[in-house]
């Protein structure tokens, strides 16, 4: 079983509106609501890839019960979620069907007390016992710890669970030096880790902090990766336009499951970016279409990094 993990998590609700002006009333085209937070979307792919995933966190209110009534009607995602007094939070994510861009609005989240924080780290433990690799991912809602994400990735370790982490902020900061398996920050993200705007020497300077491999997200640009048997990069065959909405948590999903089944990081790093461009040309955020996903892979280029 793989084990994902939304403290934060959502419920995603996606507007697509003919056009979006500020300052103006808009008539929405369309609407769309999935269970959300990055953990959650990286069990769906995962499930969808075949795999055997747990998704735990939080859900409270009105808002949680949703989700977790999406979770279970979409299959294949064992929901471990804990009950929390606070409300699950709604992110909006409104698509300009005319130029392609998403603008994205996050709600902070439910306030979590220390008691239901204590409640999850012994939950989550025993969940570590069935888990063969662990995904920690997305923000902190109020009330957690800000070095929480350093105390999972050690519970893990403590365990020989290998564990990916996709955060950020201090919370990154304070993971990496856990010595995660991996970390996959975006590029905004890596630059605020470690200072430098160059991905290469910024990628190399985040695994020296603790990380034993570090995959960047480049966006159009695909997947810049420093890891113990050799740096390298993946790119799509070329740019790709749509909602760009998922497509890293789709590479999380692609970059956990390879490391399951034991793959090489070159064919690690084929299917994450084929998996996130798949993504990005999805209709539906957050989605991927599989006859994509498997056109797309075969043309991934791979290639050493200097």
């Amino acid at each position: 079983m793989i084990l994902t993990v939304t403290l934060n998590t959502a419920l995603d609700v996606t507007y697509r509106v003919p056009r979006l002006l500020p300052h103006a009333s808009h008539r929405v085209a369309a609407v769309t609501e999935r269970p959300g937070g990055k953990g959650i979307n990286v069990a769906r792919v995962l499930a969808a890839l075949g795999h055997e995933v747990t998704a735990t966190g939080f859900a409270g209110g009105p808002t949680g019960s949703v989700v977790r009534d999406l979770l279970a009607r979409s299959g294949g995602v064992t929901d471990a979620l804990l009950p929390c007094e606070g409300s699950t939070r709604r992110t909006l994510a409104v698509v300009d069907e005319t130029s392609g861009d998403t603008t994205q609005f996050n709600e902070p989240g439910p306030l979590i007390t220390p008691a239901e924080w204590s409640l999850f780290l012994a939950r989550y433990e025993e969940l570590l016992a069935g888990a063969r690799a662990v995904a920690l991912c997305g923000s902190l809602p109020p009330g957690v710890p800000v070095s929480a994400y350093a105390t999972l990735v050690r519970q893990a370790r403590a365990l020989g669970v290998p564990v990916l982490l996709d955060t950020s902020g201090e919370a990154l900061r304070r993971g990496v030096a856990a010595r995660p398996e991996i970390i996959k920050p975006n590029a905004a993200e890596l630059a605020e880790l470690t200072g430098s705007r160059d991905p290469l020497p910024a990628t190399r300077d985040a695994r020296r902090r603790g990380a034993h491999a570090v995959v960047t997200s480049l966006g159009p640009d695909g997947l810049l990766a420093a890891t113990p048997e050799g740096t390298w990069r993946a790119a799509p065959p070329q740019p790709l336009s749509g909602n760009p909405t998922g497509a890293g948590d789709s590479a999380v999903a692609g970059l956990l499951s390879a490391l399951v089944e034991g793959l090489a990081w070159p064919e690690r790093l084929t299917r994450a970016t084929a998996l996130a461009a798949a993504t990005v040309l999805a209709p539906v955020a957050g989605e991927f279409d599989p006859r994509t996903y498997d056109e797309v892979r075969g043309s991934v280029k791979v290639t050493t990094a200097d």
